[in-house]
């Protein structure tokens, strides 16, 4: 009997979680449902009439990228799909019970669901084409020029509420193209610093326990840094400044683990904001609005005064969905800046650490992504997208609560915003696609030629 020269590969069985991650769907589908009725009872006395349509658009939603989940991308992570269905489910509701305030302005809840299946679309896509994160590497360079496309775009459109973040399309509406360039700006980090870590890695000396980047060096920090007060200058636009900045020096981080370009970050971004706090008028009111918020305009307190007035009188546990005072917060719209304002009056200081331990779980299970990954390409990418994701709750949780200066960024999920939502979903695809890749079991060559031929002569 003659031997193959052919070798076949099998695969080593492994759990995939994916009827984990089905039974956590249903909860996450089942409590927006349920917060949705409550807000009814509370407003109305009744349960809402779309209340089974609403119920049954997130279940579809829900259970379409499972099942795509379960085929494209079996060995992903259980947990990353459904907190973000439970987080853009809640923001739903959120959403809608601020439209039944008609001070608020129009209803936003529809147009919002509508993005929201956009999203999920736009899940699917990534999942079904890229089937190996690695094919983004090659897109390198090209993604650098359509990031800064994206955010050089806002210049040459008239600004909305002081800055010029906003893109208007005809038949579109609005859009955010820095969600999207925050995705494709990762991109070209994680393979850009792939190929000069090792570069950037080198210290010419050590002082005060830190080590010192050679000059030269210093040289890609150094644009970053400039382009990111360029933006802030031209658009005003002080949340994609923080997280286009902050994403590349936690990247730069973990890719050469050298402490000190934390430091250089930290004193260029503080000069950077202070200088442009000093002499741009609309970023100095942020900053005035932070430092005095019981200051009077026209006649009634700020914005961020109302937010803090609002946490306060949520107490521990909140006045229930629907019972609060949202509409007292006018000017920027509550349904997106401040929408953690009411998270925290309607249900409380519990309910709003139950919404940051939800994100925290979302970060937490990006960075083990990273970590698991058998990749650098992989390890960095997971790492700026979870990083990114992070310094996005960071700065808009930090401004509704007066932590920091108010940036004007939507809280990833829940808050109104197209763009944001649809560049969420795709943020959650591609850490589901590295995930897959780095959870699923190592291939085992089958046994040789020779002695499989041994194999069948002693059964003979």
């Amino acid at each position: 009997m003659s031997a193959s020269n052919t070798t076949t590969i099998t695969s080593i069985g492994a759990p995939n979680r994916r009827n984990t991650e089905l039974a956590l769907l249903v909860f996450a589908v089942a409590i927006p449902v349920f917060a949705y009725a409550n807000v009814g009872l509370a407003k109305n006395g009744s349960v809402p009439a779309g209340l089974l349509g609403y119920g049954v658009g997130l279940g579809l939603l829900a259970t379409v990228t499972h099942l795509l989940v379960r085929k494209f991308a079996p060995y992903a992570d259980p947990l990353m799909l459904p907190i973000a269905t439970l987080l853009n489910g809640l923001g739903l509701v959120l959403i809608w019970r601020l439209d039944q305030e008609p001070s608020l302005g129009a209803a936003m809840a529809p147009k919002q669901l509508m993005w929201s299946t956009f999203g999920v679309v736009l899940f699917v896509l990534v999942l079904v084409f890229v089937k190996d994160h690695r094919i983004l590497q090659r897109y390198t360079y090209i993604s650098m020029v359509l990031a800064l496309f994206l955010l050089v775009l806002p210049v040459f459109f008239p600004p909305v509420y002081g800055a010029r973040i906003w893109v208007t399309l005809p038949g579109i509406g609005s859009l955010q193209p820095g969600e999207f360039a925050k995705i494709i700006i990762t991109v070209f980090f994680a393979g850009y610093l792939m190929v000069k870590r090792d570069a950037l890695a080198l210290a010419s000396r050590r002082v005060m326990g830190l080590y010192l980047p050679r000059g030269r060096d210093l040289g890609p920090i150094l644009v970053i840094w400039a382009v990111s007060l360029l933006i802030l200058v031209f658009e005003t636009d002080l949340g994609t400044s923080l997280l286009f900045f902050g994403l590349f020096v936690v990247m730069l981080y973990v890719a050469t683990e050298r402490t000190s370009w934390i430091v250089f970050g930290l004193l260029l971004s503080s000069a950077g904001a202070v200088a442009v706090a000093s002499s741009e008028p609309h970023v100095k009111t942020r900053v005035q609005d932070w430092l005095h918020p019981l200051a009077l305009e026209n006649g009634a307190v700020t914005e961020t005064a109302q937010a803090r007035y609002a946490f306060g009188s949520g107490g521990l546990f909140g006045s229930g969905l629907g019972q609060g005072y949202s509409r007292l917060i006018h000017g920027i719209a509550p349904k997106s800046d401040y929408i953690l304002a009411t998270v925290g009056e309607e249900l409380g200081l519990a309910g709003l650490m139950a919404v940051l331990l939800l994100y925290g779980l979302l970060i937490e299970r990006g960075i083990r992504t990273a970590l698991a990954a058998r990749d650098p390409f992989g390890k960095l990418l997971a790492i700026g997208l979870s990083g990114g994701f992070a310094l996005q709750v960071f700065v808009v949780a930090g401004g509704v609560t007066g932590l920091i200066p108010l940036t004007g960024m939507t809280m990833p999920f829940m808050a109104q915003g197209g763009s944001s939502v649809i560049a969420n979903w795709a943020l959650v695809a591609i850490l589901l696609r590295i995930s897959d890749t780095a959870r699923r079991p190592a291939p085992s060559p089958a046994p040789s030629s020779d002695a499989e031929a041994t194999q069948v002569v002693r059964n003979q």
